[in-house]
């Protein structure tokens, strides 16, 4: 079942989920970095996530504020 919500509920959910992806972008960022003298596979993993979490920021921004990214690549 699905609920309905209004504009300014679906804005704040969507903010939510940016906020997560934020901090779990910097998580990864962080893991990566301590991996990397000790475990370079672990690292590697670690990179891969982190860029992954960098793509949803990507989409999440791009629903904020449209255009406003449009030079990043």
């Amino acid at each position: 079942m699905t609920d309905v919500v209004d504009s300014d509920e679906l804005l704040r959910r969507i903010q939510r989920a940016r906020a997560c992806a934020l901090e779990e972008e910097r998580a990864w960022r962080t893991r990566s970095e301590a991996l990397r003298p000790t475990d370079p596979e672990g690292a590697r993993e670690a990179t891969v996530r982190t860029l992954a979490f960098e793509s949803v920021l990507r989409v999440l921004d791009e629903i904020l504020t449209p255009g406003k990214r449009a030079g990043d690549h």
